[in-house]
């Protein structure tokens, strides 16, 4: 019988196509506009919205007031936000929006996962991205996740687009700056991504080409290159897209953290982190982006086994999402994260280790969950910063566990030794 579905699936694939896509924005739609309605919005939101508000009015990058407690931001989400509001002033139109972004995230990572083990992981992927709880709630927020995870996830795709050509022949060296355009936009939302940059180049150079991967970072670099000369050119300093990473480094890495959560959900950290803005009252966020770097790394060096132990409480919190800042949630929000994840888990592990005994390896996918992993271990771990990457990666490690036909497939040859050109 499954057959036969994957089958129908081959032969009549606009339909179920438009049957994913109905499948998966009815669900976004209902709980962004239909249920998350007039609820109190977060710092981040704020902030994002009222830079985007300053954008749409043509003010600029700017907040309305000039205190010192406001956070600096990465221009991409409100930017995104502004020309959504610039078209229709309305924050549904932000949810709706939204709501259709998350449908083109279902398709990308159905579309890994067809790459990867093929028409009957497309049809499990896709069905459970539509309806995974955690998806379904990013278009309500006005937070830049949902962005990052399309954007990335459109990384990953164009990336093996790209190793397609190698294998077929000829490299085409136009699809990884493709990907490196991508990348590129995908840093300004979300700073991190230069981790993902990193470990795709170097991957590209040792096993692709040279070519290959001087052409994703030198694309990606293009991209945010006129960001960063803005920033130096306001505040005097270099600073690639925003100050916040120092923030967001010392918070997870300093003697009060507790391997998991922000500033809110431990107030620990919150005392510590108000203590530092005081001991400093005429440095700006962006001046005091040093500051935080400075007092991490003399905790680091300071500490170097309780950083280890930090460092082993964060891969636990990353794994098994029970830290505190999700205690801070409602308790209906908390039982439908966990039985969401914890039902996807040990599906997810088990289609990781049959992919990993596969001849020919989703490269681009690992790359995604090692980009993850790693920026967790640097920052610190949160739900609403592994669902973007993560779960994507899970869901399409779970996808491989029904197979039609003659078992898994790919079509790049993505860890057999390929000449470098």
């Amino acid at each position: 019988m499954w057959d036969r579905l994957v089958n129908e699936v081959r032969r009549r694939r606009g339909a179920f196509v438009l049957v994913i896509a109905v499948l998966a924005l009815v669900p976004r739609l209902a709980f962004s506009v239909g249920y998350w309605v007039d609820e109190p919005l977060n710092h981040d939101e704020v902030e994002y919205l009222t830079l985007a508000e300053s954008l749409a009015a043509g003010r600029g990058f700017v907040y309305a007031d000039d205190r010192r407690d406001h956070f600096s931001r990465a221009p991409g989400y409100p930017a995104f936000l502004a020309g959504v509001l610039t078209i229709w002033d309305s924050h549904v139109a932000v949810k709706v929006v939204q709501s259709a972004l998350g449908v083109l995230g279902v398709f990308l990572i159905a579309g890994l996962a067809r790459r990867a083990a093929g028409d009957s992981a497309w049809l499990i992927a896709a069905i459970a991205a539509s309806i995974y709880p955690p998806f379904v709630w990013l278009p309500a927020y006005f937070l830049r996740e949902l962005l990052h995870s399309v954007l990335v996830l459109g990384a990953a795709t164009l990336l093996w687009r790209g190793l397609d050509t190698k294998v077929s022949g000829e490299l085409e060296i136009r699809r990884f700056v493709l990907t490196g355009v991508v990348l590129g936009v995908a840093t300004l939302v979300r700073p991190n991504v230069a981790v993902l940059i990193c470990l795709i180049g170097a991957w590209l150079g040792v096993r692709v080409s040279v070519r290959a991967a001087a052409a994703v970072c030198l694309a990606a670099a293009l991209i945010i290159t006129p960001w960063t000369v803005r920033n130096y050119e306001a505040h005097d300093r270099f600073m690639l897209v925003s100050a916040l990473g120092g923030l967001a480094f010392w918070i997870g890495n300093n003697p009060q953290a507790r391997g998991e959560g922000d500033l809110a959900s431990n107030p620990l950290v919150g005392r510590a982190e108000a203590a530092i803005r005081a001991a400093h009252p005429s440095l700006s966020p962006e001046q005091l982006e040093t500051v935080y770097y400075r007092e991490a790394g003399a905790f680091i060096r300071a500490h170097p086994v309780a950083w280890l132990f930090l460092l082993a409480k964060k891969l636990c919190y990353f794994i098994v999402p029970v830290g505190p800042s999700i205690f801070m949630r409602s308790a209906l929000f908390r039982t439908a994260s966990w039985v969401s994840y914890f039902s996807l888990l040990p599906v997810g592990a088990i289609g990781f280790r049959r992919l990993l005994r596969a001849q020919q390896q989703p490269i681009p996918v690992w790359l995604l969950g090692l980009s993850a992993l790693m920026t967790i271990l640097i920052f610190y771990p949160q739900q609403r910063y592994r669902v973007p990457v993560f779960d994507p990666v899970l869901i399409i490690c779970a996808s491989t566990l029904m197979k039609c036909g003659s078992g898994l497939r790919t079509k790049s040859v993505l860890v057999q030794p390929v000449t470098r050109s």
